[in-house]
Formats: structure tokens, sequence, C-alpha cells
């Protein structure tokens, strides 16, 4: 039997609970495609795009006052008690004392308005004693510079979740 205009069927569409057309197979898979683009992309740039910083160089400033505020029993910090580095990318630890008195960084004094540098060349976790800091003690903490997709990615998230919880 060839269908003609008397005998044909209604185009129907299936529908849903509240009686509207229900969303079709091909639609479905192309809203699935455009999110699940929308969550991949940034992840998989943010794994690909190298790590890279203006300068080598991690400054860290004691401010003016900061042992005046000590004694007077100030317990806030101004310097963060872990610094995190990177092997390579950026490796060197600044410390500018820009107090009126003299402070202790490991076995160092910084006399006011001097600047300390120290290079580190290997992934180590590091102790020092530190007169600027109400506990007394600063962690440098340096990592193998992320070289793989996957490892710049977990160092981003690290980063990210860390300055998060600094307040």
């Amino acid at each position: 039997m060839i269908p003609t205009a008397a005998n044909a069927l209604p185009n129907v569409h299936p529908r849903d609970e509240a009686g509207l057309p229900a969303p079709s197979r091909t639609r479905r898979r192309r809203l699935f495609g455009i999110a699940a683009g929308a969550i991949f992309t940034p992840v998989v740039i943010a794994a690909m795009w190298p790590v890279t910083f203006d300068s080598r160089e991690e400054l860290f400033e004691i401010p003016k006052g900061t042992w005046a505020r000590r004694m007077a029993g100030e317990k806030r910090e101004i310097l963060p008690s872990e610094i995190h580095l990177l092997v390579g990318i950026r490796n060197v630890l600044m410390l500018k004392n820009s107090d009126d008195v003299p402070q202790f960084f490991g076995p160092t004094l910084l006399m006011p308005g001097q600047t300390l540098r120290i290079p580190f060349t290997r992934p180590s976790e590091n102790y020092f004693a530190c007169t600027a800091h109400a506990s007394g003690q600063l962690v440098v903490v340096v990592e193998a510079a992320p070289t793989w997709p996957w490892t710049r990615l977990g160092w981003r998230v690290r980063r990210m979740l860390r300055g998060l919880s600094e307040p």
C-alpha cells in the first residue's frame, strides 16, 4: 500500500510526564558533549601549559614595626609559615628586612634594610629559625619542577588549594 495524505500516520513524538515533547537522543548527546568539553578543555589546557614565573626569586619582606608588634604581644603572622619553591623555575628565596631591628633567619642576622638571597638547587624541606614568626620557625618546601602534564595539573590544584586555605 502506498501512503497518501489520507492514510499517512501523523508525525508523533514521544512525550514526557508533563506532556512536553521529550528531547531527542541526538540533542542529549550534543548537550553532554558541550558540558564535557566545557569541563575537560580547561583541565587539559592546565595540564599542558608550562609552569612559568616572571622571576626566579620569591620575595618576602619583614615589614617595619614587626618586632615592636611582637613585643606588644601581637601574634599575627607577617610571613607565611610555609614557603613553596620550584627547582629551576622559582628557586631563589629573598628575604628583605624592612624592620627597625635586626632579625634572625636561620644562622643569619639580617640587619635593617638588608636583603638575603638563598638559592635552592634540589627538592627538599628546610626548617629555619625565624624571629619574624610568632612560632619562631619557617619551613621552605622546595619541589621538583612539574614537567609532565598530570604533575603540572596536580601542582596547580595544590597551589590553588593552598591559596584558598591561607587567610
